[in-house]
């Protein structure tokens, strides 16, 4: 992968845009995107946290239902900020960032992060009004809150690894 990545010249061209050497000039541009984009990933990741801590038993008579509504709103509010920055982020040093390793598998957990979120979704949730309110949640739901604590604090490592790497 490193290999195909480093010599693309999507990459190059990505980093050499106007775009990207105008934020690379700018003194205040890339800190201002790169605190929008770690203030967006702790409403995203605290969102997560949060409704994961409800799964694992924490607050029984808040319904798994109702956090699972204001928390998802709250994910994916701050995912529209966190997406462009990081975008913007990734531009200014496209082939330096497509080929470390830390930065690399930062995007297989955040993807493996949603697939664990998709999952827990279409199946577990499903079964949420017998163990909504005051009842334990199944193990389903217990393992994919501890998975997704898990892969959400690798991704936050793997995000500040990539500056030393």
């Amino acid at each position: 992968m490193q290999v195909i990545l480093q010599g693309s010249s999507i990459l190059t061209w990505l980093e050499s845009s106007s775009a990207a050497l105008f934020i690379r000039q700018s003194v205040w541009l890339y800190p201002i995107v790169e605190i929008v984009h770690i203030t967006g990933f702790a409403v995203l990741v605290g969102a997560a946290v949060m409704f994961d801590v409800r799964l694992l038993g924490f607050s029984k008579k808040l319904p798994v239902n109702e956090c699972v509504r204001y928390l998802a709103f709250w994910a994916r509010l701050s995912f529209l900020a966190v997406l462009p920055s990081g975008f913007i982020l990734f531009m200014v040093d496209a082939t330096g960032m497509a080929s470390n390793p830390a930065f690399q598998l930062k995007l297989v957990l955040i993807g493996a992060a949603i697939l664990n979120a998709m999952i827990f979704h279409r199946f577990t949730l499903k079964s949420v009004y017998q163990w909504n309110v005051n009842q334990p949640a199944p193990a389903a739901a217990k393992m994919a809150g501890t998975i997704s604590i898990l892969l959400w604090l690798a991704v936050i490592s793997c995000g500040r690894l990539i500056a030393y790497i």
